[in-house]
């Protein structure tokens, strides 16, 4: 990966490796689309891509994210709706009691 600076710089500020395993099928299943490392897996063997049989990564292919932006936008307008439901029940509750303290006097 290289940094391009806004002083006009360019520099090499990391590498992207990618880790092939002997026995792809002992990998351990860790999340919906997640594996890691097993004694089955065997040790994995890490090299840059296009050497060793890694692969290789075409520029702008990679994944930015995995998060279904949607569904996320969803589930945040539904909280904030209940947020304000709750808030307005205790507005109301607070109302309540002070219109009760209030007739007591």
């Amino acid at each position: 990966m290289v940094g391009n600076y806004t002083n006009g710089q360019v520099k090499n500020i990391a590498q992207l490796v990618l880790a092939n395993f002997p026995n792809t099928d002992g990998l351990s299943k860790a999340g919906s689309s997640l594996y890691e490392a097993s004694t089955s897996s065997g040790v994995p063997l890490v090299n840059t891509p296009g050497v060793g049989g890694a692969g290789t990564i075409s520029s702008g292919m990679l994944e930015e994210s995995n998060v279904d932006l949607a569904g996320q936008f969803v589930q945040m307008i539904i909280s904030q709706q209940a947020y304000q439901a709750n808030s307005k029940v205790i507005s109301t509750t607070d109302d309540m009691l002070t219109a009760l303290m209030n007739s007591k006097q």
